[in-house]
């Protein structure tokens, strides 16, 4: 029901994480896969890793707030598989720490380029591509929960993870007449290299407002990806989905 054959997928911070989880749901229902990522191992190992699946998957390196990066990664994706159908921007990081009040404003800006102004530049090429073929698309970004839910220290992750909702609604009215989607994958805490990073207590007070007595894994990222490429998410758009194990939810 959700055969991706012949599709192809951009997944910026594919060589790892969430990108590489929504990887494995596209090849394995036989998507292709366009990984941008900046670090040359990783994506290396991330094709590696792909292609034992069976998958055809290509890498190109791509710093996602360098819109000369974007451009040329780009190209060289439209000269491999020549199409593109599903663009996920899910590259991005935590940006700072710390009371929002003693953040400088370069600070803020690079959490904003980091988060908000990378999807912006990712999208760009490809919705021209998408206009211009006239065979519509989707396009998903990896929000997160913070967008929802109140983090203390983190206030410029959250901030951003909220921008990029806004951004899904207003791009989902510009472009569905075009047969375009634009919608929005919320994660709650999904153990992976970055969410290791944070310390036990936060950890401990995730784990306890849970509905779902467990912490997210990679694998529980698959199917969604699947469903947000094909075809049976086209009449889905401007929406943000929640794979949180019912942390939004559960206040206790």
């Amino acid at each position: 029901m959700f055969d991706l054959s012949e599709k192809v997928s951009i997944i910026s911070g594919g060589n790892g994480g969430l990108g590489l989880a929504y990887g494995r749901g596209i090849v394995k229902s036989g998507g292709k896969v366009a990984i941008w990522g900046r670090n040359r191992e990783k994506n290396a190992a991330a094709v590696a890793e792909l292609r034992d699946m069976g998958g055809d998957v290509e890498a190109f390196v791509c710093d996602v707030t360098d819109e000369a990066q974007i451009a040329d990664a780009f190209k060289k994706t439209l000269e491999r598989f020549g199409r593109v159908d599903a663009c996920f921007a899910n590259a991005g990081g935590a940006g700072f720490r710390g009371m929002s009040h003693t953040i400088s404003r370069d600070d803020w800006l690079k959490t904003i380029d980091l988060n908000l102004m990378s999807v912006v530049q990712t999208w760009k090429p490809v919705t021209d591509h998408m206009l211009t073929s006239k065979n519509g698309g989707k396009l998903i970004v990896t929000s997160s929960v913070a967008a929802l839910v109140g983090t203390g220290g983190a206030a410029g992750y959250s901030t951003t993870k909220a921008a990029v909702r806004g951004l899904v609604q207003a791009l989902a009215v510009e472009l569905g007449q075009a047969g375009i989607q634009v919608n929005a994958i919320l994660p709650g805490f999904i153990e992976t290299d970055m969410s290791v990073q944070t310390s036990q207590a936060f950890k401990d007070a995730c784990r306890r407002r849970l509905a779902i007595q467990r912490m997210g894994e990679l694998k529980d990222m698959e199917g969604i990806a699947v469903f947000m490429a094909s075809e049976h998410s086209d009449y889905m758009t401007g929406q943000s989905i929640i794979m949180d194990g019912g942390h939004t939810i559960h206040p206790m």
